[in-house]
């Protein structure tokens, strides 16, 4: 039975797209007016002899970034987005990728080209043989390789209902053995479409182009090929092999992965890959789209998909190496050709893209139809070719600039919010902070939980698991159980002799209405017990009446089935961050606010202050947007407006009492004014809860006087989950890098 026909099969279709894809990227680093960088590889990234995702190509200014296994190409998409945000925000501010996969002008003298400087002294030796050998200019091209594995169950079915006698490791590399040929083959289609390599730029050779412009110079001739015809059988997997070992036998290749072959056959890393199978195959042929930020598209990945599905449909070959001769001149045919002008392959190109069409209508399979269409369009008209749109730009603009200008978008894409992580943007701010900090410094991320914010972090064989950040193994279970009910935090706290407020906890709204007369002269915070984020507590400073206080309650039992009424301490609330014994930062937060003009309302007013690039909501920008809600209107009435008032100018209304940045307020660095003796207050009142990672807050009326004076502080909250992003990027002061100290915690041989 043939693979078309088992193809078919209803048994294997849910499986028929369940492959599982890698990236490899590379891109040359440039200054923002498109010159080659002259700067090392960014020092703020962890060692390139381990580092999981970014190393370095063959030169210096060439990076490579390398996404994690993943199960779909929005998912590998995904990844290669997080780590492009990783690179952009390491590299000098003044820097940027180069979008083309030719490289930019390079310099007159090859000797000015910079071979990438590793510590292994095996690889700085076979740099130098490549420049020798190829010489430097053609290593500078760049492209990316798409590693594909067909999924298990597809696999595994695959090979039951072809009944075959073989074991299904030898079975898999009969499968991959067909892909690679057929790849081979008819990759000249994939080349027609996707090719965008259709210039070079200054000493880049290209002496022998029949046009001004072509489809890709990098998958032709002049492009990043071997320096002579090597003949390697794809006919079975033991003589590829062994062909490879005699070339390097021979001298002809230093090494096996010196073989430029437009694909490789691969077989994994570990233990559990057998020698003699091949586990997935690597395609090297995909130029950088110009058009896209991280170089590739969903489209592009999806059309490799079922592209190696179609040609798995196809009949094999009865002369191997003829069929892969004749390939390589169709693709050698193809990538000289004008991009806009009709292929001499156009007729097959033409038949190859209606049965792909007609394969994946058949299957059912789940592809846009509109990328179909386009596919058939392109199919037919060569203008509608990735090429050929990128040739008509260079009507009005060079290449050159295009590029530049190109490469601007994407750098100012990437720096348009720096607190935020590409893919993962809908996550909590702090979880894009600690993920960004982990990646950068050579830590796998793996992203476990995306609603929960659940992260699992590898480094140096060590794993660890984290929740929201700073939730870590390092703190006992019942740690955030203590803090988060107030009543049992203040009463650990009380027993270690630190001045927490008094007061009492209500399970219902008539006990606490009940005791108004106790409260009634003011003085007072509202609060549910178990609540963070500052959510439901209400401030009174003096005497309220029984109104207002019975509204606060009401806010108050919205959040929690317990309230709490305590005793207000005067004075200025500070955010101490302890992290392992010491504090680390400290903030002053102030409540929601604005500031009058004479001329707009309060509401207008917050309306405005809310437009900051840094304020958002679900706590994914470093401040909150203030929100005018009853508590809001509340705080407003103490004052004597509403959100129509016209507030005078230079004159503050406050909106809220509390200052948490989650409900509004503004962030201050106050890490280097407040003196030692309150940070060991701090640390030492997280030592007593028992915890590692604490945000504790603290009230202190003037922090110039000793912190041992009488009423000097009161703790009045300790948080098992602080956000740390405020932290990071403050309404005002000096960022505090929390995630990397978190990170130094778990992984003390790390260097920060």
């Amino acid at each position: 039975m043939s693979y078309s026909e088992l193809l078919h099969n209803t048994a294997i279709r849910p499986f028929l797209l369940e492959m599982r894809i890698g990236l490899e990227k590379e891109s040359q680093r440039v200054d923002l007016a498109g010159n080659l960088a002259q700067s090392d590889h960014p020092k703020t990234l962890g060692s390139r002899t381990f580092h999981p995702y970014i190393q370095t190509d063959f030169a210096e200014t060439q990076v490579e970034l390398i996404t994690p296994v993943t199960n779909s190409p929005k998912e590998a998409l995904r990844k290669l987005a997080m780590i492009h945000d990783v690179i952009y925000r390491s590299m000098d501010p003044e820097e940027m990728l180069w979008p083309l996969s030719m490289p930019p002008a390079l310099p007159d003298e090859e000797d000015q080209i910079m071979i990438a400087k590793l510590k292994t002294k095996e690889d700085v030796l076979y740099r130098r043989y490549l420049a020798k050998v190829y010489g430097k200019r053609k290593q500078m091209v760049s492209g990316i390789h798409v590693n594909i594995e067909l999924g298990q169950k597809f696999m595994t079915t695959l090979h039951q209902l072809a009944n075959s006698p073989v074991s299904l490791d030898a079975f898999r590399t009969q499968v991959y053995l067909h892909l690679a040929q057929q790849y081979l083959h008819y990759r000249y289609v994939y080349t027609y479409l996707f090719g965008a390599s259709p210039l070079p730029e200054k000493n880049y050779c290209l002496s022998d182009a029949p046009h001004d412009y072509v489809r890709s110079i990098r998958n032709s001739k002049a492009g990043y090929q071997n320096k002579e015809a090597l003949h390697v059988s794809f006919e079975s997997f033991d003589q590829y092999c062994q062909d490879l070992k005699q070339l390097v036998a021979q001298g002809k290749l230093i090494e096996e992965k010196e073989f430029y072959s437009a694909v490789r056959l691969r077989q994994g890393k570990g233990k559990e890959y057998l020698k003699d199978a091949i586990r997935y195959i690597e395609l090297r042929n995909v130029d950088l789209n110009p058009f896209e930020a991280v170089g590739i598209n969903e489209e592009q990945l999806v059309f490799i998909q079922v592209f190696l599905l179609y040609l798995l449909t196809q009949e094999a070959p009865s002369d191997v190496d003829a069929f892969l001769q004749l390939g390589e001149q169709y693709n050698q045919q193809v990538a000289m050709e004008h991009p806009a002008k009709e292929s001499a392959l156009q007729e097959e190109v033409i038949r190859i893209i209606d049965e792909l069409v007609a394969l994946v209508k058949e299957l059912d399979l789940p592809v846009e139809q509109a990328w179909l269409k386009k596919w058939q369009k392109m199919a037919r008209q060569p203008q509608a070719t990735l090429a050929s749109e990128y040739i008509a730009k260079l009507k009005k603009q060079t290449q050159h600039e295009l590029a530049t200008q190109l490469g601007r978008q994407y750098h100012e894409k990437a720096w348009a919010h720096p607190y935020q992580l590409a893919g993962y943007r809908h996550m909590e701010l702090s979880t894009q902070i600690m993920m960004f900090d982990a990646i950068q410094k050579g830590v796998a991320v793996e992203v476990l939980d995306e609603v929960d914010q659940f992260i699992k972090l590898t480094y140096d064989g060590q794993t660890e698991y984290v929740k929201k950040a700073n939730m870590t193994s390092k703190d006992n279970y019942v740690v955030p159980l203590i803090m988060e009910n107030k009543v049992v935090t203040k009463k650990v706290l009380a027993a270690s002799h630190f001045r927490v407020p008094q007061g009492a906890e209500y399970q219902d709204l008539a006990s606490a209405l009940r005791d108004y007369p106790k409260y009634a002269q003011g003085k007072v915070v509202i609060k549910p017990k178990s609540t963070n984020y500052g959510l439901g507590i209400t401030i009174f400073k003096e005497a309220m009446s029984q109104a207002d206080y019975q509204k606060a309650l009401e806010i108050a039992f919205k959040e929690d089935i317990d309230v709490l009424v305590e005793e207000y301490f005067a004075g200025t609330e500070y955010r101490f961050f302890v992290i392992n014994g010491q504090t680390k930062a400290i903030m002053l937060r102030v409540p929601a606010n604005v500031k009058g003009d004479g001329v707009h309302t309060i509401r207008e007013l917050v309306e405005q202050k809310n437009q900051d690039i840094l304020r958002g909501t679900h706590h994914r920008y470093p401040l909150e947007k203030i929100q005018l809600g009853d508590i809001e209107a509340l705080m407003l009435k103490e004052q004597g407006y509403d959100f129509e008032t016209i507030l005078p100018k230079d004159v503050t209304a406050w909106l809220r009492e509390n200052s948490n940045i989650s409900t509004g307020g503004d962030s201050i660095d106050m890490t280097d004014e407040i003196p030692d003796d309150y940070k060991q207050i701090a640390a030492q009142a997280v030592e007593a809860l028992g915890a590692k990672i604490s945000g504790i807050d603290l009230i202190i009326p003037d922090y110039h006087q000793s912190a041992t004076a009488p009423d000097a502080y009161g703790i009045i909250e300790a948080n098992f989950n602080p956000a740390m992003h405020m932290h990071a990027y403050p309404y005002q002061g000096k960022g505090r890098r929390l995630t990397l100290e978190v990170l130094q915690m778990l992984f003390p041989t790390l260097k920060i």
